[in-house]
């Protein structure tokens, strides 16, 4: 038997994995294409991460990169490694995943002000999770 195990995860982090997700300048196709595929930084930048669908708006790298970092740190992404260290690519972790899979079941779901206000809030106070 080969059957796929699914971690499970507390409810509060559920909630903070989808808050960060909808708060943040990417839309579902990024993390869907991420859940299949690492995607470099400069697949998400600037024009190029408009017209693949994965940004609201063009990004600096220095933006995107914070924005990344920060779903890192909520643990939805995570970045690839090679042979010789850590590059610019990223991929969903399995917490991504299952939110991801939530997000695409019920793709009407927006972040409300108060979503905005507690991700920045945790994101700039980095209150430990």
């Amino acid at each position: 038997m080969n059957a796929k195990k699914t971690l499970t995860y507390p409810s509060t982090t559920i909630e903070r994995a989808k808050r960060s997700l909808l708060c943040s300048p990417f839309h579902l196709d990024l993390f869907l294409a991420m859940g299949s595929q690492r995607l470099a930084l400069r697949e998400i930048t600037g024009n190029t991460g408009v017209r693949n669908g994965y940004t609201k708006y063009p990004l600096s790298e220095l933006a995107a990169e914070n924005n990344l970092v920060w779903l890192i740190q909520v643990g939805v992404l995570r970045r690839e490694v090679d042979g010789q260290g850590i590059t610019d690519s990223f991929r969903l972790t399995p917490l991504g995943r299952q939110v991801v899979e939530m997000w695409q079941n019920q793709p009407q779901l927006t972040a409300s002000w108060r979503d905005r206000l507690v991700n920045f809030l945790i994101r700039w106070l980095r209150i430990s999770f």
